[in-house]
């Protein structure tokens, strides 16, 4: 079912809003924890020193960073100026080209594992997920994961409802949108899904521009600014120290693709 276009409208601009603030996404988001990393290589059953990954997505190179970091021979995919700008001066010597995941710029079964971290959301899954098994070699895999917030915790609940009730867009219900379902909704593949919580204390101005970096902030600077004034209120009252733990819970969702047939 195509979106109606004000809707498609509305979410290209949140897509492309990253662009201008690269720098701030950068600095304030949240990473990743070594565990989610443990756990990918659990579930393909290979360790990711020497893996040939596409990050899809990649934006300014967070989950790169990691998967370089582990031995991974990494390629990056980023489609938009600011976040790939920004992803060269954070790591020079990993190559980034510019395309999306519904039309991957790369050979056909080049990959062994393709990541999209915090990014899928933003592909056409009927387009991205053929694209996906195109690109990666049989039996490779294909991860997919989201931080989420801990809902469960309690200045966290409340946050999200008064961010939903300021911009009238309910972010958690967004961010809890993040089964095998609604990733693939056609059933192409078989996901496992794992949760894997961490958290990190953060002082509240570095939490306040973590928020404003998230796309509904970025395209509505007016009541961005008015929402941030009066959560930095609500957060010095409830953290006089003035630092924040902010917990998450990482959605991974993980397929691996058919072997090659048997003659």
């Amino acid at each position: 079912m195509t979106a109606p276009k004000t809707d498609q409208a509305t979410r290209t601009t949140r897509a492309h809003s990253f662009n201008a603030a690269a720098a701030q996404y950068a600095a304030n988001r949240p990473s990743y924890p070594p565990a989610l990393f443990d756990t990918v290589e659990e579930l393909t059953g290979r360790p990711l020193a020497g893996s040939r990954v596409v990050d899809v997505g990649a934006g300014t190179g967070m989950a790169t960073a990691h998967l370089h970091a582990r031995g991974a021979d990494v390629i990056a995919v980023e489609p938009g100026d600011g976040m790939a700008a920004e992803f060269r001066r954070a790591l020079p010597d990993v190559p980034v080209v510019r395309g999306s995941g519904n039309a991957l710029p790369l050979a056909d079964h080049r990959a062994d594992l393709l990541t999209y971290a915090q990014a899928w959301h933003w592909t056409d899954p009927a387009r991205a997920l053929p694209e996906a098994v195109r690109v990666l070699r049989p039996g490779g895999a294909l991860a997919l994961w989201w931080n989420i917030d801990a809902l469960d915790v309690p200045w966290i609940a409340e946050e999200a409802e008064r961010t939903a009730r300021h911009f009238g867009v309910n972010l958690a219900a967004e961010r809890r949108n993040t089964n095998a379902r609604a990733a693939d909704p056609a059933g192409l593949l078989h996901f496992t899904r794992r949760e894997i919580r961490w958290s990190r204390r953060v002082p509240i101005d570095t939490h306040l521009a973590n928020l404003a970096s998230h796309s509904v902030l970025l395209v509505d600077g007016d009541r961005a600014a008015t929402f941030l004034a009066e959560e930095r209120e609500h957060l010095t009252a409830a953290f006089p120290d003035g630092t924040v733990e902010e917990t998450y819970d990482v959605v991974l969702l993980l397929a691996t693709t058919p072997p090659t047939p048997t003659a």
